[in-house]
């Protein structure tokens, strides 16, 4: 997306508004989306195909920061990396934070777009790895563009401070938590609510879930090694094999949701990869087993991670092993919870923008992302679901009992267009709902329900 088609943009735009001082507050939520809706789509596109690894968001960033900036947004880059943070002062009254993603995925898109991912980049150990916005992040950006250009051309509809976040590194769990830890709450305005949205194929285009109090899990991820004693593959006696006991150990793990988390209870446990040997006939001397473990509850997530330690302990020193595995936590994030009483309060400006029946009371998910960092924080917040399937795939798909591809899948695309005009419309409609009346009236009206 050029600058000047930006600015061209806009210009008409601005004497549009000179004209008709009420334009943009009079104008149904469609036309508004219309008027945003090239340039958000362009930068979509130009995302898109252009993505970038977690931490490494360096033209991504740039690009949304230039765009932000020629709105009249005031932009600080490199918050915590590849972070930015832009603000939009109206006035006095609340401080709304609206989040979106900036990293992409090492997938190798299989999409057959017109506008695939071509992108290779190395990545953090050094090797070649195929990029794409597996995850919808680029649609995220492309929604909060056309949101923040709305906002500014109709600041008769509200009063506050609009800050928008570009977080890197969610795909790493680690961008949120670097942002925090580089002032974000001390050199800028601590917001009384956030909001953020995710795109997927659970929901055709068109509609949006809301999930009130758990949205999605808690998240762990463990590497554990496993000690042997290596030797020749034909002489298993002179061994003792850490494959074998990877193996016993996987699946022992099973036994664990199956077993010991009380039925109904959510708990999930993947072994991810295993890395072991370099040659069929020589039994190496460790195993290293990769994990990402999901949980809904505090009480339940402890119970999995100690059942995971314990059995692979006993596992190695069943089979006689030298030492005992190494169990390492490197990653980890908490469930979103969304406020209760901030989901009730966005339930009717949604339906007001997008029709009552395309706005949904929706269950807890199972994937996990790094936004409960904010949430820690003490910022109240509601991060939704934006529906991304094509409608007509999406009924067959549900006719035949079938699944559409789902987010990290190499052939997962969502169908832009409606996803990121219902996007757009969304974001500006729980925005200014938000942006009314005080901070204090704000912040009472969530405590209250």
């Amino acid at each position: 997306m050029t600058r000047t088609k930006l600015v061209l943009v806009f210009v008409f735009t601005l004497n549009v508004s000179v004209l008709l001082p009420s334009a943009w507050a009079q104008a149904p939520a469609s036309k508004e989306v219309d008027a945003v809706y090239p340039d958000a789509h362009a930068l979509y596109l130009d995302l898109h195909q252009h993505p970038e690894l977690s931490a490494h968001e360096v033209q991504t960033a740039s690009k949304l920061a230039g765009d932000l900036r020629a709105l009249g947004y005031e932009v600080t880059e490199h918050v915590g990396g590849t972070g930015i943070v832009a603000l939009l002062k109206n006035g006095t009254g609340p401080v709304v934070m609206l989040r979106t993603e900036l990293d992409a995925l090492p997938v190798e898109e299989k999409t057959g777009l017109p506008y695939a991912s071509q992108v290779h980049a190395k990545d953090d150990a050094g090797h070649d790895v195929p990029v794409m916005h597996a995850c919808g992040h680029d649609l995220h950006m492309a929604s909060l563009l056309g949101t923040a250009a709305i906002m500014v051309h109709s600041k008769s509809t509200w009063h506050g401070t609009l800050m928008l976040i570009g977080q890197p590194a969610e795909e790493t769990i680690s961008g949120a938590k670097a942002m925090i830890a580089d002032g974000l709450l001390q050199r800028f305005p601590k917001p009384d609510v956030g909001i953020a949205l995710h795109v997927g194929n659970t929901l055709p285009a068109g509609e949006v879930g809301i999930t009130p109090g758990i949205y999605n899990s808690n998240a762990d991820s463990l590497r554990v090694t496993i000690y042997g004693k290596g030797g020749h593959g034909s002489a298993p006696q002179t061994a003792i094999d850490p494959i074998v006991i990877a193996a016993r150990t996987i699946l022992a793990w099973q036994t664990i949701v199956s077993r010991e988390v009380k039925p109904g209870e959510m708990a999930v446990i993947t072994v991810g990869y295993i890395q072991a040997g370099t040659k069929n006939n020589i039994i190496p001397d460790h195993a290293e087993l990769g994990l990402t473990v999901r949980s809904y509850k505090t009480e339940i997530r402890k119970q999995v991670l100690a059942a995971i330690a314990r059995i692979a302990k006993a596992e190695s020193e069943a089979a006689g092993a030298p030492q005992e595995p190494l169990i390492e936590h490197y990653e980890a994030t908490d469930s979103v919870y969304n406020d209760p009483a901030l989901a009730q309060r966005l339930r009717a400006p949604l339906e007001a923008a997008l029709g009552k029946q395309n706005v949904l009371i929706t269950e807890p998910i199972t994937p996990s992302e790094d936004y409960s960092y904010f949430i820690e924080q003490e910022i109240p917040s509601l991060y939704f679901s934006l529906g991304g399937a094509d409608p007509e795939k999406f009924a067959q798909a549900k006719a035949a009992g079938t699944m559409l591809p789902s987010n990290h899948s190499p052939l997962f695309a969502p169908d832009v267009d409606p996803a990121l005009r219902s996007g757009i419309a969304a974001e500006v409609a729980v925005v200014r709902n938000l942006l009314q009346g005080s901070a204090e009236e704000l912040r009472k009206s969530i405590a209250e329900k």
